[in-house]
């Protein structure tokens, strides 16, 4: 039996969360464990969408729905893959970041959720509180904080 069955990993396209992404994947391909690639996203207003897509003109899809998130869970899935992790699904969902992460454990019943350190050790994250130490304290499963930065 494997040490784990399902890893969640988040991921928001930056360099930093892509180093959790690989460490994630490592520990998947070692546990021959389905890895989760989730992704939250806000959607933008109207008015955001309207200005951005004629700023961009022909590459305006890149500011409609949530096309930013699958363009960072396509990129993750890809270093996912070059790691060797075999069995990858991408979700990505509205919402704030903890709350995303954790109904992606709930949802696809995972028993690892990995996040990398960013804003672990900055001022506004020890007095409002990170992404990482929000999910160590709330997720209800073991939990990576990768160190990334």
């Amino acid at each position: 039996m494997s040490a784990y069955t399902t890893v969640v990993v988040g991921t928001d396209g930056s360099p930093t969360s892509y180093v959790a992404v690989e460490r994630a994947a490592a520990v998947a391909r070692d546990s021959d464990a389905q890895l989760v690639l989730v992704s939250a996203y806000t959607p933008a207003s109207r008015e955001d969408t309207a200005e951005a897509e004629d700023a961009l003109g022909a590459e305006a899809y890149q500011v409609r729905g949530w096309t930013p998130a699958e363009e960072a869970l396509r990129t993750a899935e890809d270093k996912a893959a070059a790691v060797g992790a075999r069995t990858i699904t991408k979700v990505a969902e509205d919402g704030a970041p903890v709350d995303v992460l954790r109904k992606a454990v709930v949802d696809h019943g995972a028993d690892l959720l990995v996040v990398g350190n960013k804003g672990l050790n900055t001022l506004s994250g020890r007095i409002l509180g990170s992404v990482p130490s929000d999910v160590a304290r709330r997720s209800g499963v073991d939990v990576l904080i990768v160190h990334t930065t």
